[in-house]
């Protein structure tokens, strides 16, 4: 168990103590190796003698003490067997072939005192693929798929008074696993985010445990909730009883739900051997009408309020069974207006914002309270939606987690893209059917997803959507296809200049044009120093090798452009010189990029701009690449963009137009703010004439403009009477087009793929375009750049082009020929263009230093600060070299530390005195162990990377488990970027 486990792992302990405490009244006991049970395992290849293993006292000296829930090759990490696979290639060089087979699982147990009832059941939550199961030498069954429960009746067969012994025999999964092995952990065979996992994940990976009832029991209670208005709540519930008797029984089903003290019951029969559906609603029991329910909301909208229902069925004065369930009261509703898909919750409309799981942990071993504390992070991170990837995390506790913490699921099932059919579509389904049986009570659950980035083979598209639509009710949207149908496609994942952000329209493969909702759009976020010595050697820490391939950057995630990431630090913040310098600068280019991302959909909100969510929120691998929080659990760059961005009331910049705007991604409108913006010089002064402050409302569910800042939108034109080249004109000289009379055009022949370029005659930085088109306008056009008139590269590109006039934006590039190359022409006429304007970038606004700062201010009625935002700005828009020149400060730091329910929680004041010699930029804040200097994580924190001007003061706050720091002591420290060179 690696460092990163043993807190968690102490965590875990507990959370499993509670929980025995909490389902007590089903005297269910726990068989996982966490509440002390001792599981072995052994390939079946080497067990010659697997008659035996059935015998207690069975001896197991050379088995490997196994790790359950888990898998077979995480035992063997576990136990020392192999080397830290987080480490360097350590993973890479593992034998396969010693994993991927199949494996025994083995145990030895006693039946509880207290089970006293008639049938004790023996259960399992889940194996990964298949496995066979056996009590004392009796083969139980056999579960096929991971979603499969295990529910034995184990009465005839256990040992009351003395030892039992269970084994498992766990195969191996089908490849490819998609989708032929499917349903499993898809990614288990390596993708570009995590590698190959020797054994692909298989073993017993959900909880096993043992309970004790009557003759009478309750399965798959089913809670819904119908709202005719958010005043009133209907309920209707639905079980089945199950008798196990040779012989019918009158039964009473009973429930009590809280809060409210709801109480109902109600007297069945049940045949002998049979079942019996119980269904209940406001017909029959007039007390499941509730009014004033307390609902269950999204975060940033409201809280996500939860119900108890405790189910029992009764034969006679004894209980035979009980269930709690837990149920949030809501109604989702959906629509596709504008071939965009919106959602709204108890009549509210969301703006999604979120990230996508794509696996728990790639070796299944988050569990139990670090589910919570990852959900956590989402909340803190102002998301309200996980998209968990092709269904790769299977466990109750994310569920429950989400439910807690108001985070929406979107909720893939195991399909990716392949055209193939899983290898046994019927056990494919049957799992499909389990997991909506065993999930669809948790309020969290939005959507419903068959397949990322594809559509499923037939007939499986139609039996999920019927399955849904049996065993879901129609109660969530159904999606087929995670990146078209109304939505606009996935990508790209690669680090973009802001402004791509706010450029119509980011690009996605697959899907609708626009920014509409966007299930996967990503860039590399590169972890912090503490973080990469862990899992790097040190020999390969400089400069950039082979090795940072292992942990994806490279190659293998050549999808998240790191070449073009590693070109961004370089050319925004001056050459690293060692990977301490590299790591601290990449949280810029992380920080910017993420809040980008968020903020540019934001402000398309008034246009087709639903959602979006980030590829991806959370590490399964420690990696360098699509994360915001590492694996470690250090809060990169991109985290503090993010949870910046996706605030609920919040005021942003628009790089593009410079307009101010403030979006609110709440229910309730926002009246008499007050929103204000400064640009600060690199010293530290203000800079007056670009200061603006305006009162404004901002209603619930809008992104508003206040005002625009008084840069230099679009500099100077470059094309005006400079050469001019063409494919074709009918009419006369294409000079036309920059002769600087708004009369005369240049039109081309009767063709789509005609074109027209600018000589500037020397080489320029340009960064943007104006065309005045006539009628004949382009349909569909590229702006292309070169230097030498012969290789293009294409810098903006549309297929949704409007006659008239027209500014063109894109980021800084050097060329000297400039052309607007045709594609389709939007009339039967060629192209006509009545002028053609080249800007030129690089140009200062007047009085402002190479970097400057823009600092955004929004307040309530009563001048309480409800939203800030800070942002750096180049004169040359993507160098801020000149922040290597701010001198070194000397900020005060002053803290107080208070214990309290098993939590540490620290407040800081950090301070840029009134004195300073500089702007304290980028202020990076970690609170550290007195014995090491280690950084104290898991942790929760307010801010971070934050800039203090001269006489500034910042707040925050962090919290962490007391069990995270042991005996040892706290230190904080904050350090700026200038005092880092």
């Amino acid at each position: 168990m690696y460092k990163r486990y043993k807190v968690f792992k102490l965590l875990i302990v507990i959370i499993t103590c509670f929980y025995g405490t909490a389902n007590a009244q089903n005297n269910e006991v726990s068989l996982n190796s966490s509440a002390g049970q001792q599981w072995k395992i052994k390939p079946q290849a080497d067990v010659a003698d697997a008659s035996k293993i059935k015998d207690a006292g069975y001896n197991t000296i050379d088995w490997v003490t196994a790790v359950v829930p888990g898998t077979t090759f995480a035992s063997y990490v576990a136990a020392g067997l192999e080397k830290d696979p987080n480490f360097g290639d350590n993973i890479y060089k593992v034998d396969k072939a010693k994993y991927d087979r199949s494996f025994w699982y083995r145990t030895e147990f006693n039946v509880p005192a207290n089970y006293t009832k008639k049938t004790i059941w023996l259960n399992f939550r889940g194996v990964n693929r298949k496995a066979d199961i056996y009590l004392n030498g009796t083969q139980l069954g056999t579960l096929d798929g991971f979603m499969q429960r295990g529910h034995f009746d184990i009465s005839a067969l256990v040992n009351r008074s003395g030892k039992n012994v269970l084994t498992a025999l766990v195969y191996i999964p089908k490849q490819p696993l998609a989708n032929v092995g499917s349903p499993n952990y898809v990614s288990s065979a390596g993708w570009d985010w995590m590698p190959y996992v020797p054994g692909l994940n298989s073993g017993i990976t959900d909880n096993v445990y043992l309970s004790n009832t009557g003759d009478v029991t309750i399965k798959d209670p089913w809670i819904r909730t119908n709202l005719p208005t958010n005043a009133r709540a209907d309920l209707s519930i639905a079980l089945e009883v199950k008798n196990n008797a040779p012989n019918s029984q009158a039964a009473i089903v009973k429930g009590i739900i809280t809060p409210g003290n709801i109480e109902f019951q109600k007297k069945i029969y049940v045949d002998a051997n049979g079942s019996t559906e119980v269904k209940l609603n406001k017909r029959d029991f007039e007390q499941l009408i509730i009014n004033s329910p307390k609902l269950w909301w999204p975060n940033g909208y409201g809280e996500p309020n939860l119900y108890n229902c405790k189910l029992s069925v009764s034969i006679g004065d004894e209980v035979s069974d009980v269930q709690n369930i837990k149920f949030g009261i809501k109604r989702y509703s959906y629509d596709t207006i504008g071939h965009v898909l919106h959602l709204a919750i108890n009549g509210t409309k969301v703006f999604i914002k979120g990230g996508d799981w794509g696996m728990s942990e790639y070796m299944l071993r988050c569990r139990g309270a670090e589910y919570d504390y990852k959900v956590k992070l989402h909340k803190e991170m102002n998301f309200n939606m996980i998209r968990n990837w092709i269904g790769s995390t299977t466990d109750e506790e994310f569920y429950e987690a989400c439910d807690k913490y108001g985070i929406m699921v979107w909720d893939d099932f195991w399909l990716n893209a392949n055209p193939n059919l899983p290898a046994d579509i019927t056990t494919f389904n049957a799992n499909a059917i389990e997991k909506i049986k065993r999930f669809r009570n948790h309020p969290a659950i939005a959507v419903w997803c068959a397949d990322n980035e594809g559509w499923p083979e037939q007939p499986l598209s139609v039996w999920l959507k019927e399955d849904l639509a049996t065993f879901d009710g129609g109660d969530r949207w159904y999606q087929p296809n995670s990146h078209a149908e109304n939505l606009t496609g996935s990508g790209p994942w690669d680090a973009k200049d802001p402004r791509y952000y706010f450029t119509a329209y980011p690009t996605g493969l697959g899907g609708n044009k626009g920014w509409g909702l966007r299930t996967e759009l990503g860039t590399a976020v590169f972890v912090n120093f503490e973080s990469f010595k862990k899992f790097m050697p040190k020999e390969n820490w400089w400069p950039r090798n082979e090795m940072w391939d292992q942990h994806f950057f490279g190659p293998r995630a050549f999808n998240a452009g790191p070449d073009s990431y590693e070109a961004s630090i370089t050319n925004g913040y001056g050459a690293p010189n060692g990977i301490e310098d590299f790591c601290r600068k990449a949280q810029f280019v992380s920080l910017e990029s993420n809040k980008a991302m968020y903020e540019g959909w934001q402000d398309a909100m008034g246009d087709d701009a639903s959602g979006i969510m980030t590829w991806m929120s959370q590490s399964a691998y420690p990696s360098m690449v699509w994360q915001t929080y590492d694996y470690y659990y250090d809060l990169t760059g991109a985290y503090w963009g993010v949870k910046k961005a996706c605030e609920p009331l919040h005021i942003q910049w628009n790089p593009v137009t410079n307009a101010i705007k403030i979006i609110n991604t709440t229910r309730k409108d926002a009246d008499g703010l007050t929103a204000s913006a400064d640009v600060y010089n690199l010293d530290g002064t203000l800079v007056k004439q670009y200061s603006q402050s305006k009162m404004v409302d901002a209603p619930a569910n809008s992104s508003g403009a206040v005002f625009d800042l008084k840069f230099n939108q679009y500099k100077a034109d470059l094309a005006k009477n400079k050469k001019v080249v063409s494919s074709s004109s009918t009419n006369g000289d294409a000079s036309a087009i920059n002769d600087g009379n708004p009369g005369t055009r240049w039109a081309s022949r009767y063709s789509d793929g005609e074109w027209v370029y600018i000589d500037l005659g020397r080489e320029e930085v340009v960064n943007g375009v104006g065309l005045s088109w006539e009628d004949a306008y382009a349909k569909a056009f590229r702006i292309q750049v070169s230097t030498d008139a012969s290789h293009w590269h294409d810098v903006y590109s549309t297929d949704d082009g409007r006659q008239g006039d027209q500014k063109i934006m894109f980021p800084e590039v050097t060329a000297r020929y400039v052309k607007m190359q045709g594609i389709e022409r939007a009339t039967y006429w060629g192209y006509s263009l009545y002028n053609f304007e080249v800007y030129q970038g690089d140009v200062a606004s007047e009085g402002l230093s190479d970097v400057h700062f823009i600092k955004l201010k929004l307040t309530d009625k009563d001048g309480k600060l409800v939203s800030d935002n800070f942002y750096w700005r180049g004169n040359k828009r993507k160098d801020y070299t000149a922040l290597n020149t701010l001198a070194k400060v000397d900020l005060k730091t002053g803290y107080k530390t208070v214990k309290a329910d098993g939590k540490y929680y620290i407040t800081a004041q950090i301070t840029n005195p009134s004195s300073s010699k500089a702007v304290a930029f980028g202020v990076r804040v970690q609170a550290v162990r007195t014995s090491n200097g280690e950084q104290i994580l898991p942790a929760i924190m307010s801010d971070n990377y934050f800039t203090l001007l001269k006489g500034e003061t910042k707040t925050v706050k962090i919290e962490f488990d007391a069990a995270v720091l042991g005996n040892d002591s706290i230190r904080l420290i904050a350090i700026p970027y200038n005092n880092t060179k």
